[in-house]
C-alpha cells in the first residue's frame, strides 16, 4: 500500500472517531512530531529493537502490563 492509500485510510479511521480524548491525543502527537521536525519516522537499530524485545519480556514477567480489553474500554 503507497502512502496516499495509508493517508486516505488513516483519514476515513480518524473520520469515524467519536471520542474527544483519542482526537486531542492525535492532534498532540502530531504537533509533537511537526515541532520536533520529524516528517518521517526513522528505523531503531538492532540493538534498540533488542532492548525493547527485552524490556517487554521482562515487563511480561513482572506481570507488569495492560490487556487490550482493558484499553478498550479505557478509549470507548
Amino acid at each position: 500500500m503507497n502512502i496516499e492509500s495509508r493517508k486516505l485510510l488513516f483519514i476515513q479511521e480518524l473520520l469515524r472517531i467519536k471520542n474527544e480524548d483519542i482526537i486531542i491525543g492525535l492532534e498532540k502527537t502530531l504537533q509533537q512530531w511537526k515541532s520536533k521536525g520529524n516528517e518521517e519516522v526513522k528505523p531503531m537499530t538492532l540493538e534498540q529493537f533488542n532492548d525493547e524485545i527485552d524490556q517487554s519480556m521482562a515487563d511480561s514477567h513482572k506481570d507488569n502490563v495492560v490487556k487490550a480489553t482493558e484499553l478498550r474500554k479505557k478509549w470507548n
